[in-house]
């Protein structure tokens, strides 16, 4: 198997007539995504694309997901755009690719003629139906390689300028045969996606519904601000795996929602992005007792998720959800400042090997060869790792934890600090929903953004209680909703600049 689309061809013989695809009004079978994307296809490779970047600017719909696989189809890779990124991100991203060919709708079309000067814009509703050339697409075929690339996905740029990760075929195989084999979908496997389209997480729901013959509900964004609606949907639809950002998971727990409403068909629970802290992880364990709960972790360089852990023992406020063992396939070498291997117990940046490592940053080589680099233990032959730039440890148990990332150490009154340590201390306290601690790094104080029941005064004094004097935040602010990222992670950047804004 050399080419992702070999998945929806088998499927397509299997189940032609299933619902794969639904959101927004929209329901694409299985048979309707071969038929409209072959058309985009042909239409594509008219324009002689084939390895090239071709984007996909549309909302978030099934649309957009048939559009992936049309660029597919042609032997180009996609370059994912939603119309609700920031326009000058946008224009960004379109500038870095140079695209010759941009794919919109309803929603994008006006300005993709503005901001697509040098591209020419087919409208989907224009070439989503026209005959598709057998005999073409299949000469396309026959030249493809597993090492073509598939798509080219920007980071969050939250420490500095957004980088195009690009992802070849094979390594996307790879991690949709590895996470299916480990969180166990299968055809009657329903997905609650909840990623953006245009993050490298919606491989996780995507590739896999194509594997499968599985079915994949596009939910909605404005429900996450509302979890009894979010847990209707997933009850309305049947929902039965989901796998989310540690966000949206605690925003449901957080705010008492199981209370009123159980997701009733969720039986799989998948996280990742960011520590679960375990008061709120417990909440979703204790409400859904029969269900499985793995921690996934991995970064977008690394084609998804990397190191997988199945939650199978109890955990108490303090503790820390391991991240597991590395995909079969992959290895995580924990590698210190000197360049020699971490032992057990002992701390290392977290550098990945294997099919799974992309082909680099998109006509970035300077920033390529910083983060994808000769492995330090192998002075044989080349052989490129990705250096995450998170520190680990292996436990008693040989089992990866996560300890933090190399920008969030500081230091503070001559002590080594993890904001992460500040923060799990806070989130455990009863009152407490969602905290988030910053480094104010010209006056050397550290900041704490928290929501909760609890005025600043008392936390204080409660904080004062549980840590030592040189973590102690110096400044504590409450607010009413916490910030997040596209990918939905807290946004430390914003956090940090309205704090620097307001001194």
């Amino acid at each position: 198997m050399n080419n992702i689309l070999e998945y929806l061809e088998k499927t397509v013989k299997e189940v032609p007539d299933k619902t794969a695809f639904k959101g927004g009004g929209t329901e694409y079978t299985f048979r309707q995504l071969v038929d409209v994307s072959r058309s985009i296809g042909t239409v594509l490779a008219a324009r002689d694309v084939r390895k090239k970047p071709v984007a996909v600017y549309m909302k978030k719909h099934p649309d957009m997901i048939v559009s992936f696989f049309g660029v597919l189809q042609a032997g180009a890779f996609y370059i994912p755009i939603d119309e609700e990124m920031p326009a000058h991100r946008i224009q960004y991203i379109l500038e870095s690719i140079a695209p010759e060919v941009v794919i919109c709708d309803d929603s994008t079309l006006e300005n993709a003629k503005k901001l697509c000067t040098k591209s020419e814009v087919l409208y989907f509703k224009d070439i989503c139906g026209l005959p598709a050339d057998d005999a073409v697409l299949a000469e396309i075929r026959s030249r493809a390689l597993d090492i073509d690339p598939m798509y080219v996905v920007f980071t969050s740029g939250s420490t500095g300028t957004p980088k195009g990760v690009t992802a070849c075929h094979r390594s996307v195989i790879d991690y949709v045969e590895t996470l299916s084999e480990t969180l166990g979908f299968s055809r009657d496997t329903i997905f609650g996606n909840q990623a953006p389209l245009y993050f490298d997480a919606h491989l996780k729901d995507v590739y896999p519904t194509l594997k499968f013959g599985s079915t994949t509900c596009l939910i909605p964004k404005e429900l996450f601000m509302f979890p009894v609606k979010l847990m209707e949907f997933l009850n309305e639809n049947r929902v039965n795996t989901i796998c989310w950002v540690v966000s949206a998971l605690s925003m449901v727990s957080a705010f008492g929602t199981f209370k009123t409403i159980k997701p009733e068909y969720v039986h799989t629970v998948a996280f990742g992005g960011e520590v679960f802290q375990i008061k709120q992880f417990n909440a979703w364990r204790e409400a859904l007792p029969g269900a499985s709960f793995t921690n996934l972790y991995g970064p977008t360089e690394a084609t998804g998720f990397s190191c997988w852990y199945k939650v199978d023992r109890e955990f108490v406020p303090g503790e820390v959800i391991p991240i597991g063992r590395p995909f079969r396939n992959t290895e995580v070498l924990l590698i210190k400042e000197d360049g020699t291997e971490a032992k057990d117990g002992e701390p290392g940046e977290m550098c990945i090997r294997g099919t799974a490592v992309t082909l680099g940053y998109f006509r970035n080589p300077e920033k390529t060869a910083e983060s994808f680099v000769q492995n330090p233990l192998n002075d044989s032959w080349p052989e490129i790792i990705y250096k995450t730039g998170d520190i680990a440890m292996k436990n008693e148990r040989g089992e990866l934890v996560f300890l933090s990332r190399k920008d969030y150490q500081i230091k503070h009154m001559g002590h080594r600090i993890e904001l992460g340590e500040i923060e799990a201390i806070v989130s455990n306290l009863d009152a407490i929903k969602s905290v988030c601690c910053i480094f104010d790094d010209e006056r050397k104080k550290i900041v704490l953004y928290y929501i909760g029941d609890i005025e600043k005064g008392e936390l204080s004094a409660k904080l004062k209680e549980l840590m030592p004097r040189y973590m102690l935040p110096n400044s504590l602010i409450p607010l009413d909703t916490m910030p997040f990222t596209a990918t939905g992670k807290i946004d430390r950047n914003l956090l940090k600049k309205r704090y620097m804004e307001g001194k």
